[in-house]
């Protein structure tokens, strides 16, 4: 594997993590809706990954030479949390129904503030890893001047 296609493997995973920390925040920002324009209390999502092969656009001359490809990540799918919701006592609640009880999400803030963290981490080691690349690629470069 090329330096240019390790930078590419560590932006895909930057990438998915992105996608995963916006989705998180969404959860926890929602984790009191009880109404949506869908009707009904705010449905809890997750990020899924998968293996993606990734090309480098700087390399993209070699790799067709040499055969070689990269595998990345990349967010598959948006699953979508579809356990019935929690239910609450709260009688005077807009959106109690006929017995008095409200439907709230199933999402748990410290649950997904610990996954928040994770993801932050995960951010950080790829901005890492992409570092050392530059660093190893400056080196080379110094070497040949």
């Amino acid at each position: 594997m090329s330096l240019f296609s390790s930078i590419a493997v560590s932006a895909s995973g930057m990438a998915a993590e992105r996608t995963r920390a916006e989705l998180l925040v969404e959860n926890m920002a929602n984790s009191e809706t009880t109404r949506t324009p869908d009707g009904g209390p705010y449905r809890r999502k997750d990020a899924v990954f998968s293996a993606q092969q990734v090309t480098s656009p700087f390399s993209a001359v070699f790799q067709t030479e040499m055969d070689a490809t990269a595998t990345g990540v990349a967010v598959s799918d948006i699953a979508i949390d579809q356990r019935d919701p929690d239910k609450r006592y709260m009688p005077g609640h807009p959106d109690a129904d006929k017995d008095g009880y409200v439907s709230f999400p199933r999402v748990n803030p410290a649950e997904d503030m610990v996954d928040l963290v994770d993801t932050s981490r995960n951010y950080e080691a790829n901005v890492s890893a992409i570092s050392a690349v530059k660093d190893m690629i400056q080196r080379s470069i110094d070497l040949l001047s």
